[in-house]
């Protein structure tokens, strides 16, 4: 499976320094001859939540991934938790309504990481989408929420988003609810815990180099340690195919002939920004210089603006946004904020995922739909196996539960240990950050960012931090998050590397004061009480700034002109 440039450089780093990785929190028990029933392959936020209901109805389960979890599309998305309203004008209703049922359920089971989020919907007199037909179908959204939809009063926003844009175009501007994960990093590492907490073995940096198919029913893998390059066998009674947009290569490495390609790569870019000039405190969904939707939301103290659609068949590993996509984006922005200030040199950085959508021959992909689907692999000769295309973030406990089913698993509640209402949680919270505060003997911010980033686990880090000052102090100086908590990744949420953490279980990386001295003082911080020796903590630094260098794009904007339209991007 193709996986770019950051992968090689991490096998040559972490091949040299292999003596180095046998540490108590990076040992990984033997796989090799290990029966499981159960084995998925790929750990963004499908497959860990698949892992997580087979683990949770005592299943033997295995979860491999090649780089780390969630590191693929689940971390490269627009990071909303989404009912789904563009469905509403493909006509796919039953879509919508699975969106929202789940939308409520992370609202309720993990309050501190998905937040209720208002939108302010703009459109033009020139946008082909009249203002009677959206007023109509927001009200059917409204109406197909039912109980979970929260009556916002927007009229401050839409007045205030409406003096922010241009004053010589007429906009009809509407108030709706969605959510927002910030982080499914986060989300996805919640999930793991709740999976290995049940029995499941868990290995990032693992790929899956083949199934193993006899007399038409497959019997396990071959996988490989991406840091060490030992190589295993498993055998398995199912397996679970959730790799995205890598799915029909595993099948070819397999020799699982599927017919056509089961996955048509779409392309979604996405440019961050500081808080402008103008910039909106609320989320806007509108249309971009070509009328297709897009959202400029407030994300990470930063704006967030995306995403694009372009058909994308390269390596997933080495997808990039192009100039063309960033320069649309800008265009975009600044077609509806034009007296805002800001300019191509303040994007922070740009960064791209590949949707695994059904493949098609249709040109447009917004005409492909978002519903998921499973293809049993019976008929291509590898009974046992099955492959999930399509998924999203909001449905990603949706998936787990169908495929469980077909597998033969019982439809099962997974239990949670998230506060169960968001009420309970704004009644709570100043309780809790005070005895976060106290149980961990630390300061009321860095109490806060715990609660919001890893709700009741939050006490359990304080407790790990209470009177040492190396675990107390803050990652950076920009940050009230403590070391205390990447340490806990590498302990309890299935880290390996710096990159893993900075990026993924504490992802500070992507906040606006980042810079390369942050990851410095970061990588010192972690190195000293991990008890690194000078080589492991330089080439986990290395490995690091190769992966952010290749996720988060500073350089893509570099050819444009700065005040140029763009292209309608294709």
């Amino acid at each position: 499976m193709g996986h770019g440039h950051c992968y090689a450089l991490a096998g040559a780093i972490y091949g040299s320094i292999a003596s180095h990785l046998r540490t108590r929190v990076n040992s990984r028990a033997k796989l090799d001859g290990r029966t499981f029933d159960v084995l998925i392959i790929g750990g963004g936020i499908n497959g860990v939540a698949i892992a997580r209901q087979c683990a949770h109805t005592g299943r033997r389960t295995l979860l491999v991934e090649q780089q780390d979890f969630a590191a693929g599309t689940t971390s490269r998305s627009t990071r909303l938790i989404h009912g789904g309203l563009r469905y509403l004008e493909q006509g796919d209703i039953a879509q919508v309504r699975e969106s929202l049922r789940e939308r409520q359920m992370l609202l309720q089971q993990y309050p501190h990481l998905v937040c209720r989020l208002e939108f302010l919907l703009a459109v033009d007199d020139n946008s082909r989408r009249s203002a009677l037909a959206v007023r109509g179908g927001l009200w059917l959204y409204r109406r197909m929420a039912g109980a979970a939809y929260t009556a916002v009063d927007g009229r401050e926003g839409q007045a205030r988003l409406e003096r922010l844009m241009d004053a010589g175009r007429r906009f009809s501007v509407f108030n709706f609810e969605d959510a927002q994960c910030e982080f499914p990093e986060r989300l996805v590492a919640e999930w793991l815990v709740e999976a290995m907490g049940a029995g499941c073995v868990a290995r990032n940096h693992t790929r899956a180099l083949a199934v193993k198919v006899s007399n038409g029913k497959v019997k396990g893998a071959l996988l490989r340690d991406e840091l060490t390059g030992l190589e295993e066998i498993v055998e398995a009674t199912w397996i679970i195919n959730a790799t995205g947009p890598w799915a029909d290569e595993i099948c070819g490495a397999s020799g699982i002939r599927t017919g056509p390609p089961m996955i048509g790569g779409v392309r979604g870019s996405h440019v961050v920004l500081p808080k402008f000039a103008g910039a909106p405190d609320v989320a806007v969904y509108t249309e971009a210089v070509d009328a297709r939707p897009i959202f400029v939301i407030p994300w990470n103290e930063q704006i967030l603006v995306g995403t694009t659609e372009v058909p994308d068949s390269g390596d997933p590993g080495r997808v990039r946004p192009s100039d063309d996509e960033v320069q649309y984006l800008l265009s975009s922005l600044r077609r509806l904020f034009p007296r805002a200030e800001f300019s191509r040199s303040d994007v922070r950085y740009s960064f791209a995922g590949i949707r695994p959508l059904p493949y098609s021959s249709k040109a447009n992909p917004l005409a492909i739909t978002r519903r998921h689907s499973f293809r049993d692999h019976a008929p291509d000769g590898a009974a046992g196996m099955i492959s999930l295309i399509g998924g999203k973030l909001t449905t990603a406990g949706c998936v787990a539960r169908e495929c469980a089913e077909k597998i033969g698993i019982r439809r099962l509640s997974v239990p949670v240990t998230a506060v169960s209402s968001e009420l309970s949680i704004r009644e709570l919270t100043e309780h809790a950050i005070e005895e976060i505060a106290n149980v961990g003997g630390i300061g009321q911010e860095a109490a806060t960012v715990l609660f919001e980033w890893y709700g009741p686990r939050s006490r359990q880090i304080a407790q790990r931090a209470r009177g040492d000052a190396a675990l107390c102090s803050s990652l950076c100086p920009h940050t009230e998050h403590i070391v205390a908590e990447a340490i806990d990744a590498f302990e309890n949420q299935g880290a390996i590397t710096l990159a893993d953490v900075l990026l993924r279980r504490v992802p500070i990386a992507l906040g606006a004061c980042w810079s390369g001295e942050c990851g410095r003082v970061a990588s010192s911080r972690i190195a000293r009480v991990m008890g690194w020796n000078q080589t492991r903590a330089r080439a986990e630094m290395e490995r690091f700034e190769a992966e952010c260098d290749a996720f988060l794009q500073r350089t893509a904007i570099a050819r444009l002109p700065a005040r140029a339209e763009a292209e309608p991007c294709s």
